[in-house]
């Protein structure tokens, strides 16, 4: 059997460069991005050349298209970087789960929140799920009570994004950060 490897297709922008810009006229920049104005096409490839630049065209669909005069390997790099930096930035928040039973210790339930604490400080969602086996089911009033502790110890820096509700034998919360206070406290700290 011959297995076919599936690439990561990455969408790269394609710019065109120097003489293959067929615009009659462009609004030209150049490298600081200040406005030259709006050239023809040969003008702008002269003074790329006397510059030792290129001329890369950054909006084509502009009407007249905009070029900039600059380094075209150099360009490229800035805009990977940008790139990148937007990836860092652009942080997806997870969902995490925290198990609980119905009849844990509090020291065992203690751990637990701990745990949840961290995941909703990082950021993350946490889903607090008190799982009943066998006739566990018959007495749920002490799963809301755990659930109730859980959600009493992580208060301050969260809030319920979705009420307690039971999906088959297991009792859900889901839990969300709360950045609203966080950023309070942070500003009453930077003013005093």
């Amino acid at each position: 059997m011959i297995k076919k490897h599936k690439r990561k297709h990455i969408q790269r922008k394609f710019y065109r460069v120097n003489e293959r810009i067929f615009a009659p006229s462009l609004r030209v920049l150049d490298a600081e991005g200040k406005q030259i104005g709006v050239i023809k096409r040969e003008e702008a490839l002269v003074r790329a050349r006397e510059l030792e630049l290129d001329l890369v065209e950054i909006a084509p669909k502009a009407v007249p298209p905009v070029a900039k005069i600059v380094d075209f390997k150099k360009f490229l790099y800035q805009e990977e970087k940008k790139r990148r930096e937007e990836k860092k930035k652009a942080r997806v928040s997870e969902t995490k789960e925290v198990r609980l039973g119905p009849f844990m210790d509090d020291h065992d339930l203690q751990t637990m929140v701990k745990r949840a604490r961290e995941f909703l400080e990082s950021g993350n969602k946490v889903r607090l799920v008190v799982r009943f086996a066998g006739r566990q089911i018959t007495h749920p009033e002490f799963g809301e009570q755990v659930l109730g502790k859980a959600i009493d110890s992580v208060w301050d820096v969260s809030k319920i994004e979705r009420e307690k509700h039971f999906e088959g034998r297991q009792l859900i919360v889901i839990l969300s950060p709360e950045r609203k206070k966080h950023e309070k406290e942070e500003n009453k700290e930077i003013s005093s």
